[in-house]
């Protein structure tokens, strides 16, 4: 089956590539940890190696495990669940079925395909819940970068039903999103006249337009009813400018948010996603704390 007409160019391709480098390097060394069960490579949606996803699980887990969802980053044109793998596992240790997915990229795909998968991947989980143990009324979302740009749309259309009325979407009625973690995120777009130029957005985007779309108008649309969400960054990270006021708008509008700042001034290598590198004591922290804050809000234990 052809599901698009679109080529990534070559810069894109090379930039895939520079990125793999210097991920493959972040995970140097690293080993999967025999505590966690996996399974792999399962099929939540119609377009083959972009719809697979693995769940990872705590050997002998007490039945009903809350659930974690992690929307991996890379500029919605890099990145898929391998390169998470290590990251999700650990949140595994933490006591959660988490479910580490592949989603459509651009410029292949353009908007909204990732919000249309992760729609998939939660119908997914209330078809399969019953059957790998998963608690349908606690489910927790993660993201970082572009991941938590995402999942901070994913919680607008969750919690805002005329927002959602402006997708085609099908949402499960029997998920429950609990709370969302957002790291090191860019929670707003640049107009279109920014976006002229080839670059991330206009991949992304593609005709659709960030100036009168109300679809990319995600700030508009939070409510008071937007799940608690731990908003997370680092003194280094070249997107630090965007947690606290994303904090503050959730607040104001009546929501719950914990904002954390990672990291110091003098230390660079706490930066952008620096929490996915296992190596680093600060990005386990910063884990720790997401992980402690979406059990403080898990219902009906």
């Amino acid at each position: 089956m052809e599901y698009t007409t679109n080529v990534a160019p070559q810069r894109v391709l090379d930039m895939r590539k520079a990125w793999a480098t210097g991920d493959a390097i972040r995970d140097a060394g690293l080993t999967e940890p025999k505590s966690i069960e996996q399974f792999k490579d399962i099929s939540y949606g119609p377009y083959d190696t972009w719809n697979l996803l693995d769940l990872y699980l705590p050997k002998n887990p007490a039945p009903g495990l809350p659930v974690i969802v992690s929307i991996h980053g890379g500029g919605f044109f890099y990145g898929d669940k391998e390169l998470y793998r290590f990251y999700c596992m650990h949140l595994a240790k933490y006591g959660f079925a988490v479910v580490n997915y592949n989603y459509r990229l651009a410029p292949e795909f353009h908007f909204p395909s990732p919000i249309e998968d992760a729609a998939a991947v939660l119908r997914w989980i209330s078809a399969n819940a019953a059957c790998f143990g998963l608690d349908k009324d606690n489910v927790f979302m993660v993201g970082d970068s572009a991941g938590a740009q995402l999942v901070s749309q994913m919680a607008c259309i969750l919690t805002n039903k005329e927002y959602a009325k402006l997708f085609d979407l099908q949402l499960p009625a029997d998920v429950t999103l609990r709370a969302v973690s957002l790291a090191c995120g860019l929670y707003s777009f640049p107009t279109s006249a920014e976006v002229k130029e080839e670059g991330i957005f206009s991949d992304y985007f593609g005709d659709v337009s960030l100036l009168d779309d109300p679809r990319t108008k995600i700030l508009e649309h939070i409510t008071a009813d937007y799940p608690p969400a731990f908003v997370f960054s680092a003194y280094c990270d070249s997107l630090y400018e965007a947690c606290e006021p994303m904090a503050k708008l959730i607040t104001e509008r009546g929501g719950t948010a914990e904002c954390r700042i990672y990291g110091a001034p003098d230390k660079p290598e706490i930066s952008h996603v620096f929490h996915v590198n296992m190596k680093l004591a600060e990005g386990e922290r910063a884990n720790r704390d997401q992980a402690e804050f979406f059990r403080s809000r898990i219902v009906g234990k």
